[in-house]
Order: structure tokens, then C-alpha cells, then sequence
């Protein structure tokens, strides 16, 4: 990858996420396949007049910023927001603005249903519904996209996945996560193409590397970006590094996140971002693309672990060429307060924390971040 003019860089500072976090340029997307998310029209290039004569201004070069959180999780045995979710999540809903923002949902959006739990000892067993209406909250809230490729995605089994994906749809939200589903997006005049995987035969299986590679390939061939979403790696306070082996957890094979991520940017994905672990991972350069492990979680209602690092959480923002090159990035620091609701966290606690975990686990491999939370697009010098 060729190096960009300091000029260069300096532009897409000022256009894109080292400004205060807010919405980036407003864009244009359409979604094919089941899902869809439609917005406003995409900014065009300027001109103007001084004194008569007209001043060329050079072209803005293309772009997106997405927007990434981890685990969105709520469960109304559990309780839930009392005032709706839309307004638990409005402190931080400037923060979510960008042209995809995108989490992990691992919620069933349903009113019944036999929940999986009730077969299963309850002391080890968890399992989500939310009403269907958060879906319509969600999109208040800021959200695009929801990945429905985790391990609560059959909490109230395949009927109460149906009517999650109709909730999501009937709310103008894209999704993605079915077993071969690739959701294909235009933003900005640039197709983007976003595929969840999990550690599961019934989504894209993250076990399943080749496969995962070959699903990659045929996105890329309609798509200048590819975006893989995982959810996986084994859980709780204790397992915030990325080995280089298999993660356990709960009895299942949770994947082998390095080589996975590894392989599907091999094959031609743009970014990997990550959830499942319930805390944040490092974030990794890898052939100059972006892997973002584990975001941990963003909100929920008294039904996640809380304290500690389990409560350290954030918004990733990142910027990419149509070429799948980062251009901008920024780590917004939240934290997990009162029943477990995302705020922002001046502290930047977990920006001190990704720091720390990306130094350990990859070296050189690695992202300069601020502590402002600003990542330097460019290698380590």
C-alpha cells in the first residue's frame, strides 16, 4: 500500500473521525437481500467563485466512517430500561453517529416463545427477548446495522430469529448473520459488503475457515469494501488477550480468532471487527488492514457481569478508502454505569486499556493510539 501525503492526511482529518465524535458526511445506502437501510444523500464535491473568477478546489477523495459497539444484550426477566431503550442509549447517541454504525445483537426481539434455557440447568444457561419494538429504538438510537451471528441469536429458537429479523427489517435496520448471507450495501457511492460469522453450523461458521475465505472472495468480487464481523473467543474478566490457538468456553468451540481474521483478510476482507469475549481486545495491523478482536459490551439491563474491566467499554469509529484503506480512526472510551448502560468516559480508561492489550498481544503489529483515543492510520515509525 502506497503512503499518503501528509497533506492528504491532514484533509481526512478534518473531514472525517480525529474531529469530535458526531455523524460523519451524510450518505446514501440501499441494502440487497433481506435486509435494507436506507439514508440521506450522499455529500457531492464543491466549487465557488471569489471575485468573479471561479477557484478549482481539489476533490474530496471517497470515503466512509463506520462505527462499531459490542454487545448489545437485554433480557426483560431480567428488567428493562424503565423509560424505553431509545432513551437509556440517547447519552451517547451523538457518539454512535457515522454512515454504517454497526453492533452485535444478542437479543431475541420477540413477544414468547420457549426460551432455550428451559431445558438447560438456569445456573448455567442464559437466554434473552427483548420487546420487538427495540429494534424501531435501535434505529432512534443511531444503529444501521445488527449482527445476528452469536451464541443468543436461538435463544427462543428459530421461530424467535424470525420475528428478530422482522423486527429488524420492519425498523429500516440491515442485518446480517444467516448461514451464506453476504448484506450488501451502497454508501457514499461505494458498495460495501458486511458478513457475520460465529462459531456455529446454523450462521456463517467461524470453524470453518475455507469456507469463510471462499464467502469472502465472492464478496469481494461485487464489492469494493468487505466487512467480516465475529463473535467469538472464550469469556469473562480473565480473557482479554488473543491467543494463537482454539478458545473454549461453556463446553464449545469458540474459534480460533487470530487465524480466522487472518484468513478472511487474506481472502480479501477490509476490516474485522470482533465481539463475544464480554471484554475489549487489542486491535491488530495486519497487511495494513484493521482487526478490532473484541469491543466487549455496550449495553444491557442487570443480565452481563459488571466491574472491572467487564464494565470498560467504547465505540470504535474508523474511516476507509474505497480501497479498503484506513484513513482515520478514533476509540471513543465509555463505561458500563448503574445497571449496565453505556456512557462516556473522560477518564478514557479503556483507551488506556486497548493501548495496553494491542502493545502486549501485537507488538509492531499494531495501531498508534492517542490517548485521545485518535489512531494514527499510518505503520509505527
Amino acid at each position: 500500500m502506497r503512503a499518503r501525503p501528509v497533506a492528504a492526511l491532514a484533509l481526512a482529518a478534518l473531514i472525517g473521525i480525529f474531529a469530535a465524535p458526531g455523524r460523519a458526511p451524510a450518505s446514501s445506502a440501499t441494502a440487497t437481500g433481506v435486509s435494507g437501510v436506507s439514508g440521506a444523500s450522499g455529500v457531492s464535491g464543491a466549487s465557488g467563485a471569489t471575485g468573479g473568477s471561479e477557484v478549482s478546489r481539489p476533490a474530496v477523495r471517497r470515503s466512509i466512517t463506520l462505527a462499531w459497539v459490542g454487545d448489545i444484550a437485554f433480557g426483560e426477566s431480567y428488567g428493562l430500561p424503565p423509560d424505553g431503550l431509545a432513551v437509556a442509549l440517547a447519552p451517547v447517541r451523538s457518539y454512535l453517529r457515522s454512515d454504517l454504525t454497526m453492533g452485535n445483537l444478542e437479543t431475541t426481539l420477540a413477544n414468547g416463545g420457549t426460551p432455550k434455557c428451559a431445558t438447560i440447568d438456569p445456573t448455567d444457561c442464559f437466554n434473552y427477548e427483548a420487546p420487538p419494538i427495540y429494534a424501531r429504538e435501535l434505529k432512534q438510537a443511531g444503529f444501521d446495522l445488527l449482527n445476528d451471528a452469536n451464541n443468543h441469536a436461538l435463544d427462543f429458537g428459530l421461530a424467535g430469529r424470525s420475528a428478530t429479523l422482522a423486527a429488524l427489517h420492519a425498523a429500516g435496520l440491515a442485518y446480517d448473520g444467516l448461514a451464506g448471507q453476504i448484506t450488501r450495501l451502497r454508501i457514499n457511492g461505494i458498495s460495501v459488503a458486511v458478513i457475520g460469522f460465529a462459531p456455529y453450523s446454523w450462521t456463517n461458521n467461524l470453524l470453518d475457515i475455507p469456507q469463510a475465505e471462499q464467502l469472502v472472495r465472492a464478496a469481494r468480487r461485487e464489492a469494493s469494501l468487505v466487512i467480516v464481523i465475529i463473535h467469538a473467543g472464550a469469556e469473562g474478566a480473565s480473557e482479554d488477550h488473543v491467543p494463537y490457538s482454539t478458545e473454549y468456553d461453556y463446553g464449545e468451540d469458540r474459534g480460533d480468532s487470530r487465524a480466522f481474521a487472518h484468513g478472511v483478510i487474506d481472502a480479501g476482507a477490509s476490516l474485522v471487527i470482533g465481539s463475544g469475549p464480554h471484554v475489549i481486545r487489542g486491535i491488530q495491523r495486519y497487511h495494513d488492514r484493521m482487526i478490532a478482536y473484541s469491543l466487549g459490551n455496550f449495553a444491557s439491563w442487570d443480565n452481563l457481569a459488571r466491574g472491572g474491566t467487564l464494565s470498560e467499554s467504547a465505540i470504535l469509529r474508523v474511516t476507509l478508502a474505497p480501497d479498503g484503506e484506513v484513513l482515520a480512526g478514533r476509540w471513543i472510551a465509555l463505561k458500563l454505569v448503574g445497571p449496565g448502560l453505556p456512557r462516556y468516559d473522560p477518564s478514557g480508561a479503556s483507551t488506556k486499556l486497548v493501548r495496553q492489550l494491542s502493545l502486549e498481544d501485537f507488538g509492531r503489529q499494531r495501531y498508534r493510539i492517542e490517548p485521545n483515543g485518535v489512531i494514527a492510520p499510518g505503520p509505527l515509525g
